[in-house]
């Protein structure tokens, strides 16, 4: 009986009409969820036409005797969805969402600059990865490309440059290799020089 009333719940759930867009004003915000059900989560928001993003990276685990490539959320234990405050609740009745990430009751929104930064690498099928959240650091603009006028931390790993993105509200980051010639300082026009390139490492 109790596993009737659930699924009745959440075909009830996912057949609810999102409020209107132009009656909430729709921002980003980051969905906290059980783990493991980041993907069945986002495409039940999906079927109920709330835009999300759920970015993925790919990595080698070993299971018994041989190697298999697994894809995995950049950001483990969260979906994000673009919705009005007014949707919130419906969002919250979704299997496998615990809650949002914010204040009780008051989820906070996601600043637009840097989910579109996320998407775009996203889009570009740029090779993204977690890195350990970063907050402080030699600042760069990507000055040419696909990616221009985004700006992230500059780090170096094993001779290759990656630019630091992060998303604060989770205090998660993620990295993209970039090309150290098609980066100069947010704060003005200059390359780095070797010298400055070499402190990097």
């Amino acid at each position: 009986m109790r596993q009737r009333a659930l699924a009745a719940a959440a075909v009830s759930a996912s057949s609810l009409p999102l409020a209107s867009p132009e009656l909430s004003c729709l921002h980003w915000y980051a969905v906290y969820t059980r783990s493991r059900h980041e993907k069945r989560v986002s495409r039940q928001l999906e079927g109920m036409s709330v835009a999300t993003f759920l970015p993925a990276y790919e990595s080698v685990h070993r299971w018994n005797d041989r190697n298999a490539v697994v894809s995995q959320p950049i950001f483990p234990g969260y979906v994000f969805a673009r919705i009005g405050m007014a949707d919130r609740i419906q969002i919250l009745s979704v299997p496998g969402v615990i809650n949002f990430v914010g204040a009780p009751g008051r989820p906070c929104p996601i600043p637009d600059e840097e989910l579109n930064a996320l998407r775009a690498c996203w889009e570009h099928r740029l090779r993204m990865e977690p890195h350990p959240y970063l907050v402080v650091g030699r600042r760069v603009r990507i000055r040419q490309g696909s990616l221009a006028d985004m700006e992230g931390i500059l780090v170096r790993k094993k001779g290759q440059f990656r630019l630091v993105l992060s998303v604060n509200l989770i205090t998660r980051s993620v990295a993209v290799e970039v090309d150290a010639q098609d980066v100069v300082p947010a704060g003005g026009p200059a390359l780095p020089s070797p010298r400055q390139q070499k402190q990097l490492d």
